[in-house]
């Protein structure tokens, strides 16, 4: 399987540590970028996040080990989507992501717009059929359609929906900012919401992120993290950042909770990172999230 060059994979692994064969874990990116409802630029958003992993540190303060060299990460050359669209973009990467999983490979996708989510929630939920999903997000994203289709990253939990997902094992976490027809719809499939106004009013008490872990009903969970989730202040970088949004060590918490109570990381994207020159931090801080939620996924 080729794999990109040192200076194009993620921690710019030296080979002995990415190659595809003796790697447990693969980078695989998915710059698509079709529908864009404020801002745009997320198609750039792998490959900035890549460029910056040069400079995250083996070592991750968590836990103390140098996971990379320990089990491997493999970065695989990003995804050409062509001129597919909507169903069949999704099609082509719920494939992509499935031939990784048969072959044993833990995976984590770079997004690309949200839209491309449904495909690796359909792959993983392939291998881990009672699988639940943690979705962090400013918005819920379960619109039927927006801007004239229904393959907007403004939909694609509707289409998890439309799969058959049993959607009472979705949780949603930083949510503050959807229509009502949203509202009413997450609720008649009983998706479990943690609101940002509610949480900041204090509404699942302080320990809210113990609360939310339990709300997983599944031990294995995959994870859906849309960068707008983070206060603008920490992530500008974004199509639509959104204000009251969350910090870096309440987020932690949050995985922390995960490992505490014996929750399984199966697989995970991150997406809509939307990369500004004049907002680095935001990119390395994107960087940082994914290594650090691979040291959870391997803890």
């Amino acid at each position: 399987m080729k794999v990109q060059s040192t200076s194009k994979n993620f921690l710019a692994l030296p080979k002995e540590s990415s190659a595809y064969d003796s790697s447990k874990i693969v980078i695989l990116s998915a710059p698509y970028e079709k529908t864009v409802s404020y801002g745009g630029g997320t198609a750039k958003g792998p490959e900035a996040i890549i460029k910056s992993s040069h400079f995250v540190e083996f070592l991750d303060d968590e836990f103390f080990h140098e996971l990379c060299f320990e089990v491997g990460i493999a970065t695989l050359p990003p995804l050409d989507f062509g001129k597919r669209f909507g169903k069949g973009m999704l099609d082509f990467l719920e494939r992509a992501v499935a031939k990784e999983i048969a072959n044993g490979k833990f995976v984590v996708i770079l997004g690309g717009e949200h839209t491309i989510s449904t495909a690796p929630i359909i792959a993983h939920c392939g291998r881990y059929p009672k699988m639940s999903i943690l979705h962090f997000d400013a918005h819920s994203d379960l619109r039927m359609e927006y801007s004239g289709t229904p393959y907007s990253h403004a939909c694609f939990m509707a289409r998890v929906a439309d799969f058959g997902f049993p959607m009472n094992r979705v949780v949603q976490v930083g949510i503050r900012a959807q229509e009502k027809a949203e509202f009413e719809y997450a609720k008649s499939l009983g998706v479990q919401t943690f609101y940002a106004t509610r949480i900041r009013k204090g509404e699942h008490g302080e320990q809210w992120q113990k609360a939310i872990v339990q709300a997983l009903p599944s031990e294995e969970v995959y994870i859906t993290f849309d960068v707008d989730y983070f206060d603008p202040a920490i992530m500008p970088s974004t199509g639509t950042p959104e204000p009251d949004g969350f910090f870096w060590n309440e987020t932690m918490e949050i995985f922390r909770e995960l490992n505490r109570a014996g929750k399984r990381i199966v697989g995970f994207d991150v997406v809509e990172l939307a990369p500004d020159p004049k907002a680095r931090y935001a990119t390395y801080l994107a960087a940082k999230l994914v290594y650090r939620m691979l040291n959870f996924a391997f803890a």
